[in-house]
């Protein structure tokens, strides 16, 4: 037991290393655990074995859901039909393509478990996509089809996998059957995904305080996913449905309180659970390699080259097709231009980033490891030890080669997101909100329920912080090329240390008996909160964002 404990630890503290490291190397803390994996499994010691089962049913909802509440519901509904285009399309595309090459090539492979194989590597990983998307800054439009796909694509590549894998056991394949199944699991998950955030509304109003709200929170994608699962239709669509609904409500229904709250927490949840999750996908080398040597070192790399080249491939083959064929037919094909928000085609380089943004993860190794031994009639699964290193094989170009790549592909294509433009966008943001502020408190004062002294008060704050938002918006639309002035980062360095004063003075009264522990922690949140209001450095850019 307290070895188990102290392996925990390991892992738990290799996680915080790298995530310490990354902010000074910015390279990608996937691929850094991911690394760090592989040396582990080349040395001698305890390891874990991916259970593909712990991973499908108590990791990757919560992964997903987390990334669901950070997506934009209105931006994904804005761009469907791109988003089914990569997402179902192209997934079902791959994992045919995949299985189809891999089965011609090496006859060891039947076609349907060749399927199987195609069906796992088919979709580019949620979890993974979006950890090597975050460090690369993407534009707006490439990170909303880079976040839609992702979660989404595991519906369909998860049901063409298990028909697949039916067939591949000893059962017989109907496309009828096949069709009515992946129309149910489809139809299916997206009800119980807004079943659970209608649930999860309506209990909202009786829950007021945070930890409760909270509570709720973190049960809601396990939630979702069991109730699918029960009900036999695709729990991954549910779960990102919930968050997806949720997320878009959340701003109206949650107080200030339980927005900080849940944010901290979710945060650190994800970052836990990716962490151990890129490191076991390196912990995995020995378990994979073990079988493999009954194989011809000829058709070991003649699978691994087809099935790596298969995804490497359609996927950019795709994009082209669905971007440089004619209007029509490329709406037919659910193609990536979308008339309702005169959305244009993509452009050369947006194609040539988002091509390279199809990074294979976790799901793909808990597919390939759900592969069972036997099939029906007890006979040895058809080329499983070899599925599973081709599946690892993708797995690791994709995550490692790709996920260090990416940022600097993004950079020299010059597809990374305008952050002067959201800067912008924020403080008249801001503006906004503060002329709304001042017209209410108007409206309280005629209405007589706010006294003139007190709505004078309020007004000075609201004309302060609206003039300092109103002066950095007209620094960016003067210079937006330059960086910050001079004056404006001493500010910044002046209010923090103003705060910090303040926090030194109330340790200094706790540590003098004159302020007790319980009002030093409430008026440190206050100034926390506070301090939150800061603008940050964003990574890779000296400005920062505003």
């Amino acid at each position: 037991m307290l070895g188990e404990v102290g392996f925990a630890l390991a892992v738990l503290a290799v996680v915080v290393l790298v995530g310490q490291s990354g902010r000074w190397t910015r390279l990608p803390d996937a691929v850094v655990l991911a690394v760090v994996g592989l040396v582990y499994a080349a040395l001698p010691g305890p390891t874990v074995r991916l259970d593909p089962e712990v991973v499908l049913d108590l990791v990757l909802p919560p992964l997903l859901y987390y990334a669901a509440l950070n997506s934009s519901l209105l931006a994904l509904r804005n761009r469907l039909r791109a988003v089914v285009s990569l997402s179902v399309l192209l997934v079902l595309v791959t994992a045919f393509a995949v299985g189809g090459v891999v089965a011609w090539l090496e006859p060891v492979v039947p076609l349907a478990a060749a399927v199987v194989l195609g069906a796992a590597v088919a979709p580019p990983d949620p979890v993974a996509a979006l950890a090597v998307g975050r460090r690369a800054q993407l534009s707006g439009r490439l990170s909303t089809l880079i976040e839609g796909e992702g979660l989404l694509n595991d519906a369909t590549a998860l049901t063409v996998y298990q028909l697949a894998l039916v067939v591949a056991v000893g059962g017989q394949f109907d496309a009828g059957s096949a069709a009515g199944t992946f129309l149910l699991a489809v139809l299916g998950g997206l009800g119980i995904g807004t079943a659970v955030a209608l649930l999860v509304r309506s209990t909202r109003p009786f829950l007021t305080d945070a930890i409760l709200v909270n509570a709720v929170s973190l049960a809601t994608p396990f939630v979702a996913y069991v109730l699918a699962e029960l009900c036999r239709v695709s729990g991954i669509l549910a779960v990102v449905v919930a968050g997806l609904i949720i997320g878009h409500q959340n701003p109206r229904l949650q107080s200030s309180a339980s927005r900080i709250q849940i944010s901290a927490v979710w945060r650190l949840v994800n970052f836990l659970l990716e962490g151990v999750v890129f490191l076991l996908i390196g912990m995995q080398l020995p378990e994979v390699v073990r079988g493999v040597e009954q194989y011809p070192p000829a058709t070991v790399v003649t699978t691994v080259a087809a099935t790596l080249g298969g995804v490497l491939l359609v996927r950019p083959a795709w994009l082209v097709l669905t971007q440089h064929v004619p209007r029509r037919l490329r709406s037919r094909l659910g193609g990536l231009d979308d008339r309702r928000t005169a959305e244009k085609a993509l452009s050369g380089r947006e194609i040539a980033a988002l091509s390279w943004a199809g990074t294979r993860g976790v799901i793909t190794l808990a597919a390939a490891f759900a592969i069972p031994e036997t099939t029906d009639s007890g006979a040895a699964f058809p080329a499983r030890d070899l599925l599973l290193l081709s599946a690892y094989v993708v797995v690791l170009v994709t995550l490692v080669g790709q996920g260090l790549t990416f940022g600097p592909l993004v950079r020299m294509l010059g597809t990374r997101a305008d952050l002067v433009d959201q800067a912008r966008l924020r403080n008249y943001a801001r503006i906004a909100a503060s002329d709304a502020a001042l017209i209410r408190c108007d409206e309280l004062v005629r209405d007589e329920q706010l006294s003139e002294q007190t709505a004078a008060s309020i007004r000075n704050s609201l004309l302060a912080r609206r003039r300092r938002h109103l002066d950095q918006a007209a620094f960016l639309e003067a210079d937006p090329a330059t960086p910050r002035s001079a004056d404006y980062e001493s500010a910044l360095r002046v209010r923090r240390g103003v705060l910090d004063a303040q926090h030194d003075e109330l340790l200094k009264w706790r540590d003098a008996g004159r302020l007790p522990d319980s009002d030093l922690r409430l008026l440190q949140r206050e100034l926390d909160h506070e301090e939150r209001t800061l603008p940050m450095p964003t990574e890779g850019d000296s400005r920062g964002h505003a």
